[in-house]
């Protein structure tokens, strides 16, 4: 029996029937499909790399304290590991509209919170494998290095024996009740032991925090915006991309960093989205963006370490590349104010000091309170440079797909994979219809900034004029 952290817990407090808080990938892989039985075999062999898969969710009474992870006594492969078809012609297009369909479904909270789906047909003799799983399994950086364990680098590697597995007995009702009881006690505990680890003590991470937030506060100013408002369900899909070596041949001709270019070319596709919407550009986008918060030694643990920080994506500049300066700005300015810190050290302290009870309630009040300073999240995940592969099929391209919540109608995501950069954007299906037209936006912003370096030829020329 495990307790979850306060962050990992959020996950599963502010899901409601509308929004889902289930992070996936969707990988494309060359043909053929492996037969169901291999794919089992593949599976059941890398199960015991990964035990929080065989485990689901339990609660104290009264959620008086965190769930616990506890073995599943019925855990069926069979239920997490799906597989179907695309229907005629099968492509990319039938691949989004499944995606959409998949993702539009909550995960069974009394089963482990994960599912696979094998997907036959995609076009070119190719599979797709569409992986969905709880976001209080693992953040973004979790995922990418869960990636890397179900997967092989080595295209003839054999996946372990499948070995005997008997799940523990789970804690009964006074077990966790007891547990629960315990943890609130010492809480005081918690809060002094965090104050002598902490390098400044809790004081100076409360300053720090008190710094940060300052920025925080512009997030809950009301700012009309058509990509804000009450989401349902159901779920588009779609995804754009270009590579990394484009990206970086931006970078190293306009300057900034690769999470700079890449918000640049996502504001370009918002301006695009609300300029076909008829809808005015004289005030920017703003953005959530996820910062992890793992260190190098964290790496592998299934769990959520990450922060936040908000930046304005400027869709009312017209110029690719001011564009891009603005937000090299802009985000330099964000990494000085400690935002980033500030979310990191509200979090440890709601891990310590707060009530289990009363964090779950101020997270669901939260979530249900209207909202519009906050119009979209960018969340940019480094995935595996190098090729990896399932059942001994390579993996070509790889999207990944981000939840919805609260007000907010689309979601993009950012995943680098093997010299590839990919947008998996989602989108509210009744809101954001259009989204196919970020998805270009995002692809014609990159294209026109690569435009704009100057070939070699015409450098040659501006040092001779200098000179």
């Amino acid at each position: 029996m495990q307790h979850m952290n306060a962050l990992d817990a959020s996950f599963l407090d502010v899901e409601d029937s509308v929004s889902h808080m289930h992070i996936g990938s969707i990988g494309i892989f060359e043909g053929p499909p492996p037969p169901r039985e291999e794919a089992a075999r593949w599976v059941l062999g890398k199960l015991p790399l990964v035990p929080r898969y065989r485990q689901t969710i339990r609660r104290p009474p009264l959620s008086l304290g965190r769930p616990v992870w506890v073995d599943d006594e019925h855990f069926n492969l069979d239920y997490h590991l799906r597989r179907t078809v695309l229907p005629a012609p099968g492509g990319e297009e039938e691949l989004r509209r499944l995606v959409g369909r998949v993702m539009s479904q909550q995960l069974d909270r009394d089963k482990p919170l994960w599912e696979m789906w094998l997907v036959e047909g995609v076009g070119d003799g190719r599979w797709a494998l569409i992986s969905k799983m709880h976001h209080a399994l693992v953040d973004g950086v979790a995922g990418s290095d869960l990636l890397s364990v179900l997967l092989d680098r080595d295209p003839r590697a054999r996946p372990p024996r499948p070995t005997p597995w008997r799940p523990r007995p789970g804690p009964g009702a006074a077990r966790l009740w007891a547990g629960a009881l315990a943890g609130n006690l010492m809480i005081p505990a918690h809060v002094g032991a965090a104050a002598l680890r902490a390098p400044r003590g809790l004081p100076g991470r409360a300053y720090e925090a008190a710094q940060g937030l300052r920025g925080y506060g512009s997030t809950f100013a009301p700012s009309a915006s058509s990509l804000n408002g009450p989401i349902g369900p159901h779920r588009r899909w779609t995804f754009a991309r270009t590579s990394l070596r484009d990206v970086k041949l931006v970078r190293s001709a306009h300057g900034g960093t690769v999470n700079d270019v890449v918000l640049a070319c996502i504001a370009g596709g918002f301006r695009d989205l609300l300029m076909a919407r008829g809808e005015s550009l004289d005030r920017p986008v703003r953005t959530l963006v996820p910062v992890s918060a793992r260190a190098e030694e964290q790496h592998g643990e299934l769990n959520n370490r990450v922060t936040a920080m908000f930046a304005d994506l400027p869709v009312e500049t017209v110029d690719p590349v001011s564009r891009l300066q603005a937000v090299t700005r802009q985000m330099a300015e964000l990494k000085a104010s400690h935002e980033a810190e500030a979310g990191e050290a509200l979090v440890a302290l709601a891990d310590v000091a707060t009530p289990p009870l009363l964090l779950s309630l101020g997270e669901r009040l939260a979530t249900r309170l209207p909202q519009r300073g906050v119009n979209t999240v960018t969340t940019n995940v480094p995935g595996p440079r190098v090729v990896l592969h399932a059942c001994g099929r390579r993996m070509v391209e790889a999207f990944p797909y981000v939840p919805l919540g609260g007000h907010v109608a689309i979601g993009v995501a950012i995943f680098s994979y093997a010299g590839t950069c990919t947008f998996g954007i989602t989108g509210d299906f009744d809101l954001a219809p259009d989204i196919d037209v970020l998805a270009s936006g995002i692809e014609d912003a990159i294209a026109e900034l690569l435009a704009r370096i100057p070939s070699e030829r015409e450098t040659a020329r501006a040092v001779g004029r200098g000179a």
